[in-house]
């Protein structure tokens, strides 16, 4: 389909950088003047009266969250005395919403009549503007839409040039056909991706499985089968290990460690425990969430164990062998173990507890806290040298081809939304006339339709560390 596609018989220069040139009989109009540019407003925290009501409410926090293009709802609402209090007006279902706060140019389209706050704009089709075509210009513009940003506190977008920001307008019939063929391979692109992201479930689940039949005992991976006999661990969430299998305490196999890097925080890199491990951050070009000081920071050095023993159920991660010197923050816990394939295999062991959350016995408080001394009380199971070695050395090898598997099926994602984003500019710029294509599309049924809305987030990392660190304090830690 894509091979049918050509260039318009005749382009003329449109005058905008961002557009270049466009077919020649098309127009280059104002935003201003193929919409009704409304503002929008925030009633005052001191009239509480005007919150939980029924109109839909928008911020630029619920647009970057969304996930597909349209708005049904919010968890922000407001009466309708308080939207004609803030000034703001209700636009009808239909319109485009867009901040205009930094990040500028995130956008939605109203489903149901709503309002938005103060970061937004409310854009209301004019005759002649199929809703979703402008859409598709908004989401191509947004690097041209974001330059124009200007502020010294924060960035916005003004007003006047949102409505003087110029945009492509072909006729309307033209419009509809550029829309329909954009759904069209919008569904199919969001399938395959929809596909690779189930591959990459499947994969971590099978990875996970793998660990977790290791490191328990529940397959000899010298042989591929069961160990002969086993015996009751006396571990709550451990159940039966193999029977000549120790079972010990942490503290037989963990030391506690915590150096703080006090003044010397310079001379420490940052490290993070994410999903994908322990990483380093770049303090020059920061991202997330930074406390003002990291002299409470405390020190991790290779080799080191870190855990979060706090807030594990909601954690995605709890656990990183560090591969790094740096630091970390001093709300997490870190170990140390000398002899390196207890320590891989120690890791392995409790990477498997974290992805099944097996520790819940341990937990006390609405934290779900694992104190520093229950933890080192706590038992695991100890193969012999000979068993840790190969148990090690076969995950590696089978992770490595798992997450291998993982990091081309991410790459092809990555490189289909890519794909997504050229092919939505080339056609609502006019680079390539879809009209002959659109009109042979077969019709789809609604539920394929809806399809489009429910493209899956793939897999993120863990929240900052820093963040961790101001909801968590060192006295909670302590306690």
């Amino acid at each position: 389909m894509i091979e049918k596609l050509k260039p318009y018989p005749a382009y003329k220069d449109s005058g905008v950088e961002w557009l270049g040139q466009v077919p020649a009989h098309w127009e280059v109009r104002r935003l201003g003047s193929v919409t009704q540019v409304l503002n929008g407003a925030t009633p005052s925290s001191s009239m509480p009266e005007y919150w939980d009501g029924d109109i839909v409410w928008v911020t630029p926090d619920d647009l970057g969250k969304l996930k597909g293009r349209y708005i049904d709802d919010s968890s922000r609402r407001i009466t309708d005395e308080g939207y004609n209090a803030c000034g703001t007006t209700l636009a009808p279902a239909g319109s485009i919403v867009i901040s205009i706060r930094a990040p500028i140019g995130h956008l939605g389209i109203l489903r149901v009549a709503a309002c938005a706050n103060q970061g937004c704009r409310l854009l209301i089709p004019q005759s002649g503007t199929v809703n979703e075509y402008l859409y598709h210009v908004l989401v191509a513009a947004r690097p041209s839409l974001e330059a124009l940003g200007q502020g010294s506190t924060f960035l916005e977008l003004s007003r006047s040039k949102l409505r003087s920001f110029p945009v492509p307008h072909p006729p309307l019939p033209e419009q509809t056909a550029i829309v329909r063929f954009l759904d069209y391979m919008d569904r199919r692109i969001r399938r395959y991706i929809r596909a690779k992201q189930r591959l990459i479930k499947l994969l971590e689940e099978y990875k996970q499985a793998l660990i977790h039949q290791a490191v328990t005992g529940q397959i000899d991976v010298r042989t591929g089968e069961p160990y002969p006999a086993y015996k009751d661990s006396g571990v709550e969430w451990l159940g039966k290990v193999p029977e000549h299998w120790d079972i010990v305490p942490n503290r037989a196999v963990l030391r506690l460690k915590k150096r703080l890097v006090g003044e010397a925080s310079t001379d420490y890199t940052l490290l993070s425990l994410t999903k994908g491990g322990i990483v380093t951050r770049n303090l020059e070009n920061p991202e997330g969430k930074f406390p003002t000081s990291f002299d409470t920071y405390q020190v991790v050095e290779p080799g080191d164990i870190i855990f979060c023993l706090f807030d594990i159920d909601e954690t995605p991660r709890t656990i990183g062998l560090s591969s790094f010197y740096g630091m970390i923050t001093g709300s997490y816990t870190v170990f140390e173990c000398n002899d390196p394939i207890i320590r891989a295999y120690v890791y392995l062991f409790y990477l498997a507890m974290d992805d099944g959350k097996f520790l819940k016995p341990l937990y006390t408080g609405l934290r779900k806290v694992i104190t520093k001394s229950a933890f080192l009380a706590a038992k695991m199971p100890l193969p012999t040298k000979e068993e840790q070695t190969a148990i090690v050395e076969y995950l590696d090898a089978q992770t490595a081809k798992i997450d291998a598997a993982i990091a081309a099926a991410r790459r092809e994602i990555e490189l289909l939304r890519e794909y997504r984003t050229r092919l939505i500019a080339d056609v609502v710029t006019g680079k390539v006339d879809v009209r002959e294509v659109a009109a042979q599309l077969p019709e789809e049924p609604p539920e394929e339709r809806e399809w489009m809305d429910t493209e899956e987030a793939t897999e993120g990392e863990a929240a900052d560390d820093e963040a961790v660190a101001e909801a968590f304090s060192e006295e909670e830690v302590a306690r």
